[in-house]
């Protein structure tokens, strides 16, 4: 994952930051990177796509990514243990445990 996202980027960098003089206090620049996203997404071909565009590619496989509900009915149905998302507090738990077996 972090070659994909070092590699975009390198294209925003080459593709769109270089091109903008920067030193304009003009520019609107959150319209700018808007459209530059639209078009990096909407229009501009990507190789590793297979020439397809991120749009092009999504809606090839967006019948194959699972709705929410459905996710959902899983992971209840299944065994797993939630976890809180304190790492403190989650590791106080895990030695709480491990005293309690001990004993």
């Amino acid at each position: 994952m972090n070659g994909k996202v070092e590699r975009s980027q390198q294209t925003d960098k080459t593709e769109f930051r270089n091109l903008i003089d920067l030193s304009d206090k003009t520019l609107d620049l959150n319209a700018i990177a808007m459209e530059w996203q639209e078009f990096y997404n909407k229009k501009r071909s990507h190789s590793s796509l297979n020439g397809k565009t991120p749009m092009q590619k999504l809606k090839s496989v967006e019948h194959l990514i699972p709705i929410q509900p459905g996710v959902s009915k899983k992971f209840w149905e299944s065994n797993e243990e939630i976890l809180p998302r304190n790492y403190e507090y989650l590791k106080f738990i895990k030695h709480r445990k491990k005293k309690t077996v001990a004993r």
